[in-house]
């Protein structure tokens, strides 16, 4: 990956991240958080990953209010950094927090199991 794809990724990343929080008016979007983007080689589309607080149900309803907000937040972002085009958004649940989780939770378990057998 380029340097300059690098910066751009976290520059949308960050701007996305403020805008969602701040500018977004919708009942929805509940304890969000944008993990990660990947752009396009040609810089066209942008793959911009979420995850939520709270069950499957919260995460299909911010799933909703965010692709229901793509045209504000890719106006929004147009004002806040400097490219040609803006990339088109693409919002994608991000489930590799709720499987770390799971992978912890796990591990715990089988600690506690070895700390009784002692």
């Amino acid at each position: 990956m380029t340097e300059r794809k690098g910066r751009l990724q976290e520059d949308i990343k960050r701007e996305i991240s403020d805008i969602v929080a701040k500018q977004v008016k919708d009942p929805r979007l509940g304890f969000i958080s944008i993990t990660d983007v990947e752009l396009s080689r040609d810089f066209s589309h942008a793959k911009v990953f979420f995850s939520v607080y709270g069950d499957e149900e919260q995460q299909l309803q911010t799933a909703e209010g965010l692709n229901r907000a793509k045209g504000f937040v890719r106006t929004e972002l147009g004002k806040r950094i400097r490219v040609r085009h803006i990339p088109e958004l693409h919002f994608l649940y991000d489930s590799s927090i709720e499987h770390g989780a799971r992978i912890n939770r796990i591990l715990k378990g089988l600690r506690s199991e070895g700390d009784n057998s002692r």
